[in-house]
């Protein structure tokens, strides 16, 4: 049996991790910049607000009900997954981490329906207690049915977290509930183009014949219908392997004018992509740069453009990812324009350890490169900082983006960590 652990309104769920205040009141996290609703409470959601909804339409709105506003904090909220994630493996050894808040799990086949049940529910238990997050965990013979059992687990406090699909009579009930736009892999135009066929629901879409379903969709959707009759056939993700592109990308809350200060941002962007890499086991063959302005600002001169800058090998080292960025940042950039959004992206990714060489670049140097990005990692990681160490043209963007309402890094930063009154008057 499959099973999907999904935590419950997860940034919301971190912030009143170190705020008990905000524990029964509607929250609203923002994403970058403080644009738009990124995660909410679900006494917001009772208030009519939308993940996605601009903040400026509902600020006026928030203040007049005393909604809770705050500015994201991925960086604290990073740290709590790595946390839920390592509480998960501690119980059940093969796990696949989906997302930041998800994670599938697999269940003994020879344990009985009432010990993986025990297993779930003890799962979700101790992630509460020994982290703080709520969660939900659904189980049920295939990936895509675990997704809707965790639904029905999160959606109706009848099942105390816990629901599991574990014969047709309940596969059939779950998929009738289910509206077909509410299916893992079927997305908003799917759901029109299938409506179009008289499958609204689930149900309706599983019990057509495999045959109409292969001349509608693709693999990927023949995929989806045989999950949804109980055969398993979406394994675990190889997402190095299959990895074909990364980008780090920005919006700053001031548009940017000058060189140095966007030469600086395109640093730590190549320090990011540069990590992430490494993380994977790619490599990049060349970089791209690009730079926006303000689409939103017709009274000032517009410009869109982007620069490629090709690597001597494909390579995850830093120091020539920045390299080559500098490049692409100085062939794009133009001068009497005030830029919004910026960004680098790799592509045609390659497994690191299979890169082709090249011939005139010194095999002696690029492994000195490989094992001081190696050291870098190390120090990066036993610090809990990715950027303790970094290249000198790093600018962290943090710096650039409007986060006026950001919560502190409790568990990242010293500096930010709960203090606690131990004085002789007490608190």
């Amino acid at each position: 049996m499959k099973g999907l652990i999904d935590c419950n309104n997860f940034f919301v769920s971190c912030e009143r991790i170190f705020n008990p205040r905000l524990r029964g009141v509607p929250v609203l996290v923002l994403t970058n910049n403080d644009g738009c609703i990124a995660a909410l409470s679900n006494e917001a959601k009772a208030l009519g607000l939308k993940r996605g909804d601009p903040y400026f339409k509902i600020k006026q709105f928030c203040e007049r009900l005393g909604v809770h506003v705050l500015s994201g904090n991925h960086r604290l909220y990073g740290d709590i997954s790595s946390r839920v994630m390592a509480t998960i493996a501690s119980l059940v050894p093969d796990v696949e981490v989906y997302s930041v808040d998800e994670a599938f799990v697999t269940f003994d086949d020879n344990a009985s329906p009432a010990q993986t049940e025990a297993l779930a529910r003890e799962l979700v238990r101790r992630v509460r207690r020994d982290i703080g997050i709520p969660s939900a965990l659904g189980i049920a013979p295939t990936r895509t049915l675990a997704k809707i059992s965790a639904s029905f687990a999160k959606s109706y406090p009848a099942y105390h977290s816990v629901c599991a699909i574990a014969n047709d009579t309940q596969r059939r009930r779950a998929l009738e509930l289910t509206p077909i736009g509410k299916v893992w892999g079927i997305g908003r135009r799917l759901r029109r183009r299938l409506a179009e066929y008289g499958m609204n629901t689930a149900l309706d879409f599983a019990d057509r014949p495999e045959a109409d379903i292969r001349q509608l969709l693709n693999i990927t959707g023949v995929n989806t219908w045989a999950e949804l009759n109980g055969t398993s056939c979406i394994e675990p993700e190889d997402r190095s392997a299959e990895r074909r592109q990364m980008c780090c990308t920005r919006t700053f809350a001031t548009n940017i004018s000058d060189f140095n200060p966007l030469s600086d941002i395109v640093g730590y962007f190549a320090s990011t992509i540069g990590r992430r890499l490494r993380r994977h086991g790619c490599a990049a063959p060349g970089v791209a740069v690009f730079l926006h302005t303000n689409s939103r600002r017709p009274d000032l001169p517009q410009y869109c453009n982007s620069a490629y800058q090709r690597l001597e090998q494909p390579t995850a080292d830093t120091m020539a990812i920045a390299e080559a960025a500098s490049k692409a940042l100085k062939a794009v950039y133009r001068k009497g324009y005030a830029y919004k959004r910026a960004g680098l992206i790799v592509s045609e990714l390659c497994p690191l350890g299979h890169a082709q060489p090249s011939l005139f670049v010194d095999a002696a140097d690029t492994e000195r490169h490989r094992r001081l990005m190696e050291t870098v990692d190390r120090i990066n990681a036993a610090t809990h900082s990715r950027h303790t160490v970094h290249i000198a043209s790093a600018m962290p963007v943090e710096t650039l983006c409007r986060c006026e309402m950001q919560s502190p890094s409790y568990t990242m930063l010293l500096s930010d960590i709960i203090k606690i009154n131990t004085s002789a008057n007490g608190l």
